[in-house]
């Protein structure tokens, strides 16, 4: 009879231990949801799958495909293309926050991105926006981080 409650609580603890890290990475996560197809393909072509699978934490600004899809034509065909891959990592960076934050933690104030610029974060009326995108959804937490989505894709400045 120990031997069977000895077992019974070491099978509770390990599947307690499985169910723990479920979650992937922010790029599994970001593939995984299906709108982000743009955005994932982006990442690859500029090499920063490793990084954003790395340990992180991550706070990632993730545009939809829609998002994109809003940029002029040929914009992302044209970033995608191996010669511009510098541009397409600075916007791809520009997009990342080191450390993770969540909604609720989320205040007015300048962001310092993974791509060294600071991007202007407003919180008015309930809603939360990033340079002009808007935050459509919140707190998609990954492994490493948590994804917040936005409706428009946002550019750094010029240096």
């Amino acid at each position: 009879m120990k031997t069977l409650i000895t077992s019974l609580f070491g099978l509770i603890a390990l599947s307690s231990i499985s169910f723990a890290d479920d979650k992937k990475d922010i790029v599994a996560t970001a593939e995984a949801a299906g709108n982000f197809k743009t955005l994932v393909a982006a990442v690859k072509a500029a090499g920063l799958v490793d990084t954003l699978k790395g340990k992180g934490p991550f706070t990632v600004f993730a545009p939809t495909d829609e998002a994109f899809a809003k940029l002029p034509a040929g914009t992302v065909e044209e970033l995608l293309k191996p010669e511009n891959k510098k541009k397409l990592t600075d916007i791809l960076t520009y997009h990342v926050l080191a450390g993770k934050v969540m909604a609720a933690d989320v205040k007015t104030m300048e962001a310092k991105t993974v791509q060294g610029s600071s991007a202007a974060v407003k919180v008015a009326d309930g809603k939360v926006t990033i340079d002009k995108a808007n935050v459509i959804k919140t707190d998609i937490e990954a492994s490493n981080g948590v994804i917040h989505v936005i409706d428009t894709v946002i550019i750094p400045a010029a240096k």
